[in-house]
C-alpha cells in the first residue's frame, strides 16, 4: 500500500470517527433539549403570577411613564387584554372568584375576612383540579388571600387538596434600613413607604423569584402548575433604592380630575380613610413609592422569563399575568380599591400559550377573571368541574377580534347595600343598592376618566334602559352566541 493511500484511509477514519462523534453530540444534546422543554405529549406546565394592587400603569398599556420592560417583554410574547376585569375589587373576593371559577354571590366571599372554604367547602379550586390530575402544583407567595385569622392560615396551610408545596413570605420584612416614613405622620399607618438598602432577595418578593426560578429549573417526573405572588405593588411601599430612583419625586404629575365633574354618588367611594390632608408632596411620595413596587415587581418577572428561556420552557408551558384588580393613586381623592370605577374593575392580564396563533397581539374584547379557571383549564388539557361562572377565552388567544361577551359584571359592598356594575366596551353603567342610593352612567368613547354622569340625561336615556336590563339579567345573558 502506498504512503498516499495510507495517508486517505487515515483521513477517512479520522473523518469516520469525528463523525460519529459529532452525531452522538447531536443526538446528546437533543436527549437533553427534549428533557428540558419536556415530552410534546406531555401536559403543559402552568405558571400563574398574580400580583398584588397592580393596575395597569404598565408601559405596555400605555403609560410612557413606567417602566416595566419585563411585563413588556411577556406581553410581546402573549397576549395583552385591553378589557379585563375582576369581580370584586378586593384582595380576597377577588382571588376567591377567579381560583374558583365562582363569582363572589355564589362563593358569599365579600370581604378580606371570610375564608371560602367556609361558604364553599366543596369547591375544587384550580391548583386542586390539576394536582387531581397529576400535577405538581406549588404556591409560593399570596395566591389565595391569608390576611385571615391565624385559624384560617393554619386551615390553609394543613389544606393538601390544592398545593404539593406552600411556601409563604413575609409581606412586611423587618430590620430593613433606607430612607421613608410614615405619610401624613403616621395618621394612616398602611401608608408607609422606604427607599431600602440592600438587595432585591433582601425582600420577600426577591426571595419568592429566587424559589420560583428554582422550582422551574428543577427535573421532576410531573407538569408543574406553579403559583407565583408577588406582594408588590400593595402597601407596606417598600422596595430597593434603586427602584424609587427610577422616579424622580419632582418629575412626577398628580392625577387632576375635571372642574365640571358630576357630583359623587353618596356610596362610590369607601369610607374609612381620609386621605384629604395629603400634602402634594405626599401625594407624590407615595405614587413613587407606589411605582418603585411596579418596576421592584417586573425585575422580579424577569428573572423568572429569563429562567424560561434557559430551560426552553417556553414549548410546553401557559403562563398568565394579573394584577387581582386595579388601583386608584389620587383619582377622585381617593388611593386605594374597592370602588366600581374602571380604575379599580379593570386590572392587566396577559396570556402567553405555546399552541396560540395570535403571539405578541392584544385584545380589546371583553374578559372577566372569573373566566381564567375555564379558560387555564382548557389550555391545559383537563375537564373542568361543572357549575363553572365563567368563559374559557381561548378562541380569542387565536383571534383576538372576534365577537365575544357583551359585558363584564363587577360589585362591592357598603355595609348593607350593594353596588354592581356592567361594562360594555362603550358604556359603563352601575347601581347602588338597586338603584335607590344612586344610579351612574359613563360613556367610555368620550369620557374614559368617567367624570360626566350621564344617568339623568334624557339624550341617553334609551342606552341607560338597555344597559340598565344588561345589568338585571346578569352575566349569562352576555355570553357569546354559540
Amino acid at each position: 500500500m502506498t504512503t498516499i493511500s495510507k495517508t486517505i484511509r487515515s483521513v477517512a477514519r479520522c473523518v469516520a470517527i469525528a463523525l460519529l462523534l459529532a452525531i452522538f453530540a447531536l443526538e446528546s444534546d437533543a436527549v437533553w433539549q427534549t428533557s428540558a422543554r419536556q415530552s410534546p405529549s406531555r401536559k403543559p406546565n402552568v405558571l400563574l403570577i398574580v400580583v398584588d394592587d397592580l393596575r395597569n400603569s404598565l408601559s405596555c398599556y400605555g403609560d410612557a411613564l413606567v417602566k416595566s420592560p419585563n411585563v413588556d417583554r411577556l406581553a410581546r410574547r402573549g397576549m395583552r387584554f385591553d378589557r379585563a376585569y375582576c369581580q370584586y375589587p378586593v384582595c380576597n373576593p377577588s382571588r376567591t372568584s377567579f381560583l374558583t371559577g365562582l363569582r363572589p354571590d355564589t362563593t358569599r366571599v365579600l370581604d378580606n375576612n371570610t375564608q371560602f372554604r367556609r361558604t364553599v367547602p366543596d369547591v375544587v379550586t384550580l391548583p386542586e383540579l390539576f394536582k387531581q390530575n397529576g400535577y405538581y402544583t406549588a404556591s409560593l407567595g399570596k395566591i389565595f388571600h391569608r390576611g385571615l385569622t391565624m385559624e384560617d392560615v393554619r386551615a390553609e396551610m394543613d389544606d393538601q387538596r390544592s398545593w404539593a408545596v406552600a411556601r409563604y413570605f413575609s409581606s412586611t420584612p423587618t430590620g430593613l434600613k433606607g430612607e421613608g416614613r410614615n405619610l401624613t405622620d403616621g395618621r394612616l399607618q398602611w401608608c408607609r413607604w422606604l427607599a431600602a438598602e440592600g438587595t432585591d432577595e433582601d425582600q420577600p418578593d426577591g426571595q419568592i423569584a429566587a424559589e420560583a426560578v428554582r422550582l422551574l429549573e428543577e427535573t421532576r417526573d410531573q407538569p408543574l402548575f406553579l403559583a407565583v405572588g408577588f406582594h408588590k405593588p400593595h402597601d407596606p411601599f417598600i422596595a430597593p433604592r434603586k427602584y424609587f430612583d427610577l422616579y424622580p419625586l419632582d418629575k412626577l404629575p398628580l392625577a387632576a380630575d375635571a372642574k365640571d365633574r358630576s357630583a359623587e354618588q353618596p356610596l362610590a367611594i369607601p369610607g374609612g380613610f381620609d386621605f384629604s390632608k395629603f400634602t402634594d408632596r405626599e401625594r407624590r411620595e407615595f405614587k413613587r413609592s407606589y411605582l418603585a413596587g411596579i418596576s421592584f415587581m417586573d425585575a422580579q418577572l424577569g428573572k423568572l422569563l429569563d429562567a424560561m428561556d434557559r430551560k426552553r420552557l417556553w414549548e410546553n408551558t401557559v403562563v398568565v399575568f394579573l394584577g387581582d384588580h386595579g388601583y386608584h393613586l389620587g383619582e377622585r381623592g381617593w388611593w386605594n380599591k374597592n370602588t366600581l370605577f374602571e380604575l379599580s374593575a379593570r386590572a392587566p392580564l396577559i396570556v402567553y400559550s405555546p399552541k396560540m396563533k395570535a403571539a405578541g397581539r392584544s385584545s380589546e374584547r371583553l374578559v372577566e377573571f372569573v373566566d381564567l379557571y375555564p379558560t387555564i383549564t382548557e389550555l391545559g388539557g383537563l375537564t373542568a368541574p361543572g357549575k363553572l361562572e365563567g368563559l374559557s377565552f381561548r378562541p380569542l388567544l387565536d383571534n383576538p377580534r372576534r365577537a365575544w361577551k357583551k359585558a363584564a359584571f363587577t360589585q362591592v359592598r357598603r355595609g348593607k347595600d350593594s353596588g354592581y356594575t356592567v361594562r360594555t366596551e362603550r358604556w359603563r353603567y352601575t347601581e347602588w343598592a338597586g338603584g335607590a342610593r344612586g344610579v351612574e352612567f359613563y360613556d367610555h368613547s368620550k369620557d374614559p376618566n368617567e367624570f360626566k354622569n350621564l344617568a339623568a340625561d334624557p339624550a341617553h336615556a334609551k342606552v341607560a334602559a338597555e344597559m340598565k336590563k344588561l345589568l338585571a339579567d346578569g352575566w349569562k345573558a352576555a355570553l357569546p352566541p354559540t
